[in-house]
């Protein structure tokens, strides 16, 4: 299996196509992607839901920046057309765990209680990893993830150049198989393909966001 080949089946894995549907709440979680917050755009005007729920504070790879992710996602859907009374706030959480429970806390606050059914929106290659951390920590929601259609070379921008992406891939397939055994969120199905496109890329060098001291799955 080639780099390229492992790229393509790793994005793919990441995807879990799932059907978008009306529901209570889009739940955008926090990136340094602020493209995400415009398909939430996009999806608000297509009726999907009546609020968006920005959440972010600053993450692993938005530390440098001015404001917090939920701050600056909100102003981009704002400038594409959606109600700033139809946004809520949460600006404290720094990772997906968090992103969850400083949530619902912030519906709690705003008077709106626990939604029933929710879009969450992130990153084309965070959507398996966001659907299982929702699985185990907002089992109560029915839930349907999805992020901007894009390929992943359409994905590629000069702020999101390969070598970021990929090793961010590969840091969240490695996430995807240990934050199980932490109870961080469920357990996800992993083909054999899946597994040797992780392996290709850590060994072609895409390793720079890897959890450190964890075992890779062939060294333990």
């Amino acid at each position: 299996m080639t780099p390229d080949e492992a790229i393509e089946i790793l994005w793919n894995y990441h995807h879990v196509g799932q059907e978008l549907r009306p529901a209570d709440l889009i739940f955008v979680l926090g990136s340094n992607d602020v493209r995400v917050a415009e398909y939430a755009a996009e999806l608000y005007k297509r009726h999907l839901a009546p609020v968006i729920l920005f959440s972010g504070g600053m993450g692993r790879f938005t530390g440098g920046w001015a404001v917090p992710e939920a701050e600056l996602f909100a102003e981009a859907a704002i400038k594409a057309g959606v109600p700033e009374n139809c946004i809520l706030i949460e600006n404290k959480s720094t990772n997906t765990g968090e992103n969850v429970r400083f949530s619902r806390e912030v519906l709690k606050r705003a008077g709106i209680g626990e939604p029933v059914s929710l879009i969450a929106l992130q990153k084309p290659y965070m959507e398996r990893r966001t659907l299982a951390t929702l699985q185990a920590q907002w089992p109560e929601a029915r839930v349907a993830v999805s992020s901007p259609p894009v390929t992943f070379r359409g994905y590629l921008t000069a702020e999101l150049p390969q070598e970021l992406v990929v090793s961010a891939m590969v840091g969240d397939f490695q996430r995807i198989l240990e934050y199980p055994r932490q109870g961080f969120s469920t357990e996800q199905p992993v083909t054999p393909e899946a597994m040797e496109a992780f392996r290709t890329l850590v060994e072609a060098g895409y390793d720079s966001q890897l959890l450190r001291n964890i075992p890779l799955p062939w060294n333990s």
